[in-house]
């Protein structure tokens, strides 16, 4: 096992596991940690021996989230961006991903759950996408493929309000394929995707891209008008209101905005 950054990467057999490994900070995404994921799905992509990827936290948690203050200091403005080609590589992986999500997957936590092919959550896992809270827009996609998943009104509920939300709920939008006890999800995210190594790759590569191709133009120009109302957003008042309210850990005030 190697690690870059915060992430750690490894093979067995036909399987590479990705895994966010930053605990102190719940695993909360730099810039840095959004370079070395891309950079290990790249070499996953070009690496025939790879059949399967599965993407992980720790055992304390999935992901926090972007950590803010990395994006205040340094705002993910534009398409080349490392966040921005994170979640155009995982949006056009052609081959199976699969997410072993447990405890809190915050924002993009969730967000990219909604490019997996398969999506494996601990009973315990709490998922929430609070951008408005924080002043933002929804990204990757996610407003074109939450309505499209669990419909207009629970896409709104679940974006516009940005509360918690359990992995129940999530599999009942859609989100999550399966459910699992918090000691055994990794176990059988794990089995998953020793079962789509051990089919026909060029069978399974062909479905995936079957089953995605009629969204990918969509997906890609949602992606990039999201990403730049997003990156204005993101330096505007109330963003930042908002942001260094949550690191205060103090209620923000949104009552001078129009």
């Amino acid at each position: 096992m190697t690690q870059s950054a915060h992430v750690l990467t490894a093979q067995s057999g036909h399987v590479m596991t990705i895994n966010w490994n930053r605990p102190d900070k719940k695993n909360a995404l730099t810039q840095e940690m959004y370079a070395s994921a891309s950079h290990a799905l790249q070499s996953a992509a070009n690496d025939p021996s790879v059949r399967v990827v599965v993407i992980g936290g720790t055992q304390e948690c999935f992901t926090a989230g972007n950590d803010l203050a990395d994006f205040l200091n340094n705002p993910p403005l534009g398409d080349d961006t490392p966040v921005a080609r994170f979640l155009r590589t995982i949006a056009t992986f052609e081959k199976p991903l699969i997410a072993a999500v447990n405890g809190v997957a915050v924002g993009v936590g969730t967000t990219l759950l909604l490019h997996c092919d398969l999506v494996v959550a601990a009973d315990t896992s709490v998922l929430s996408m609070p951008f408005v809270k924080l002043g933002l827009c929804p990204e990757a996609s996610s407003s074109y493929l939450l309505p499209l998943l669990g419909g207009h009104q629970r896409a709104s509920e679940l974006l516009m309000l940005g509360e918690p939300f359990d992995a129940h709920t999530a599999k009942d939008c859609g989100i999550v394929n399966r459910i699992a006890p918090a000691e055994d999800y990794q176990r059988v995210a794990l089995d998953l995707a020793e079962q789509l190594a051990a089919l026909p790759p060029a069978s399974v590569r062909a479905t995936k891209s079957l089953l995605k191709q009629s969204h990918l133009t969509n997906v890609d120009a949602r992606m990039r008008e999201e990403g730049e109302i997003f990156g204005r957003m993101l330096t505007q008042p109330e963003a930042i209101e908002a942001m260094s309210a949550f690191m205060e850990r103090r209620a923000a005030d949104f009552s001078r905005f129009g």
